[in-house]
């Protein structure tokens, strides 16, 4: 069991953590600022160094109105056998008004015979900003095969609120149970072995980025397809899934993708988290 809590507020153009508590197997370092923007980064750590059978990660992260954060991860989050019952981190998110969020977590590695459920539940403001990245891989498993793991289910659901209420923007559901379907093939994997994604949502997405980013993610050696919402209160998600056989090769892609935004709606250069 990890129990995680992060409040990140803004004053005097720099976001700092207001509140920070942890229980358990989770914690954060210390922030670090990666430039003069004001943004502020956390690093998520997990001291047992994977998920097991029945474990439960529960993180809750809240952006206050114009606070600014990037949220990623000491290391790759492994899963290991989980004979008695899967592995499961659930994440709330809540953006206030004009505040960012960078999810920028290492790899989800999923060994033999593991079991591992993901949900993440995003509440944000029309005038909010997200970049959410993933990789999913399988691991090492004895006769070197791949899609070993018993099943992978990771759920995003990215709410909008007003003051009219709340509303669904974009749910993303996204299950892979190599024992029950055959996921290599065609209309799945496509014969690739690991999956990338990239979820946007931001008042500045519309179709013309869309197509910028599919013509970028074309320069790399994987295959590529993004998916828009529908246009709730002013803001839209956009979903970029991609497929590979390398783990570094997916991270560049992603990286490219979101160092553009970056770039363009912040001035900012692509992320370099200096994990070596």
């Amino acid at each position: 069991m990890g129990e995680l809590e992060l409040q990140v507020v803004a004053r005097a153009g720099k976001s700092f953590a207001a509140h920070q508590f942890h229980r358990g197997a989770l914690r954060v370092l210390r922030p670090h600022y990666l430039d003069d923007s004001g943004q502020v980064c956390y690093v998520v750590v997990n001291p047992g160094g994977a998920y097991l059978g029945a474990d439960l990660y529960v993180l809750d992260v809240e952006v206050g109105d114009g606070a600014d954060l990037l949220l990623t991860t000491q290391s790759a989050t492994k899963i290991y056998r989980t004979p008695e019952s899967f592995a499961e981190q659930r994440m709330t998110v809540r953006l206030g008004e004009g505040s960012r969020l960078e999810l920028a977590p290492d790899q989800v590695i999923a060994y033999r015979e593991a079991s591992y459920r993901q949900k993440t539940h995003i509440t944000m403001r029309p005038t909010s900003s997200l970049v959410m990245a993933e990789v999913i891989t399988p691991g090492w498993s004895p006769d070197g095969a791949s899609f070993r793991y018993e099943e992978l289910r990771l759920r995003n659901e990215i709410h909008v609120q007003t003051d009219g209420g709340t509303r669904l923007l974009a749910l993303d559901n996204l299950l892979v149970r190599p024992p029950l379907d055959d996921v290599t093939g065609t209309g799945f994997m496509e014969g690739y072995s690991h999956l990338g994604s990239l979820v946007v949502a931001d008042a500045r997405v519309d179709q013309a980025l869309a197509d910028e980013l599919h013509q970028l993610a074309e320069k790399f050696d994987a295959y590529t397809g993004i998916s828009l919402s529908a246009t709730m209160d002013g803001i839209t998600a956009l979903v970029l899934r991609s497929l590979s056989n390398s783990t570094e090769k997916l991270n560049t892609l992603l990286g490219g993708c979101s160092g553009l935004l970056r770039q363009r709606w912040y001035g900012q250069a692509p992320l370099n988290l200096r994990k070596y």
